[in-house]
């Protein structure tokens, strides 16, 4: 990593990190079920709270707001970061900060999602040719298995890879966030392998 940068930034660095944690930790997906009345998706579905399963248990309407809460949590935390005049490695640390926040939130005793749209949210503002590889990589998989699970594994594994090339001082903290995104979407490999991950080719 760029250890000058953190240097010069961190007075900055820790109050952010923080404040982008506590963003992450607001659950898009409890709240928007809240509010149309549905399931708690922490109970339904998947049990995953995210835009996936809100999809499943309420629709377009409510997994798009749940989809777009996810992505600014990821976005602006990124964006001050950089605003700030804070390096690429600083901005992918604030990041992953909120990434963390959204797969474990102080407020809702840290039982939270798999971090895919905060995740895609906060690499597009970081460097977005990556984050047009990973989009790539993503809607080329879902076009052909259907299981959002298995294109945003592979989108994740693209991203630090694309990083490594283009923007390797936020090498670490993507390749950090990938390797948990992994473990966190370990139930659905299994599923995988079982052949009983949920998709999207028929209803269910």
């Amino acid at each position: 990593m760029d250890t000058i940068a953190l240097q010069e930034s961190w007075g900055w660095l820790l109050p952010l990190c923080a404040a982008a944690y506590l963003l992450g930790s607001i659950s898009s997906a409890i709240l928007v079920c809240r509010l149309f009345g549905y399931p708690a998706p922490r109970t339904q579905g998947s049990s995953n709270p995210g835009a996936t399963n809100v999809l499943r248990i309420g629709g377009k309407p409510a997994a798009a707001l749940t989809l777009l809460g996810d992505v600014l949590k990821g976005t602006v935390p990124v964006l001050v970061a950089y605003g700030l005049g804070l390096s690429a490695t600083a901005a992918a640390l604030v990041g992953f900060c909120a990434f963390l926040g959204h797969l474990f939130p102080v407020f809702f005793q840290f039982r939270g999602g798999k971090g895919v749209a905060t995740a895609f949210g906060l690499l597009f503002p970081l460097h977005w040719p990556s984050g047009l590889v990973a989009g790539a990589v993503w809607l080329l998989v879902f076009g052909v298995t259907r299981i959002s699970s298995v294109a945003s594994l592979l989108a994740f594994i693209a991203a630090p890879i694309s990083l490594w090339f283009w923007l390797p001082t936020a090498f670490w903290p993507m390749a950090a966030l990938t390797l948990i995104m992994v473990i966190r979407h370990r139930a659905n490999l299994a599923k995988l392998l079982s052949g009983e991950e949920l998709g999207f080719r028929g209803k269910r």
